[in-house]
């Protein structure tokens, strides 16, 4: 008689919800996820971006990117820009700090109602993000809602998807998102150090 042999239990892979601040940042970043041995779901949440017209561009342009790479997605598509700038509002240079607060903080909410085991975020890939003020943000928020932030420095693919991103032919942007940072792009006195920042 023949013995059945025994099979091995597989281990569920841990699920990561991840916010998504635009398709080129999420390219390298989910592809990293992956390979790391993730369940990864998207989480589109940006009432920052301006003007809605660029708002839409970017919800746009990830929706094609997930449908591309087979990525689960959460859409909130509020485009709430009035609470967005009244959190905002003379925070000086404390506005990133507190767009982040904003974003995570829906994202850590979602997380914890749907039962992801942590959260983490496509900002972690640029350069150009305040990465100290990410993990404050994301410290706040995990705490309150008692789901794991999962903090991985991205910043050495930022390239890569860059790269991806143009080779699936994905709108790319010329800036991170808020009409500040527009203005820091565009406006070449900001960009000479000229203008005093309000």
């Amino acid at each position: 008689m023949k013995k059945r042999s025994k099979k091995k239990k597989t281990s569920k892979a841990p699920k990561v919800l991840l916010h998504t601040c635009c398709a080129p940042c999420t390219t390298a970043v989910y592809q990293d996820l992956k390979k790391t041995g993730f369940d990864v779901t998207g989480f589109f949440y940006n009432p920052n971006i301006h003007p809605y017209t660029e708002y839409e561009k970017r919800l746009l342009t990830m929706k094609l990117y997930a449908a591309l790479a087979n990525l689960k997605m959460v859409y909130v598509d509020l485009y709430d820009i009035e609470n967005f700038f009244d959190i905002i509002f003379k925070k000086k240079d404390k506005r990133c700090l507190y767009c982040y607060i904003l974003r995570l903080h829906k994202t850590a909410a979602y997380a914890k109602k749907h039962g992801f085991d942590c959260f983490t975020t496509t900002l972690l890939v640029s350069p150009s993000q305040k990465h100290a003020y990410i993990k404050q943000a994301a410290r706040i928020v995990a705490k309150k809602y008692g789901v794991e932030f999962l903090y991985k420095d991205f910043r050495k693919r930022f390239s890569e998807g860059r790269h991806m991103a143009k080779h699936m032919n994905l709108y790319r942007q010329r800036y991170c998102g808020c009409i500040y940072s527009e203005r820091d792009r565009f406006r070449p006195a900001c960009r000479r150090g000229q203008v005093k920042h309000l």
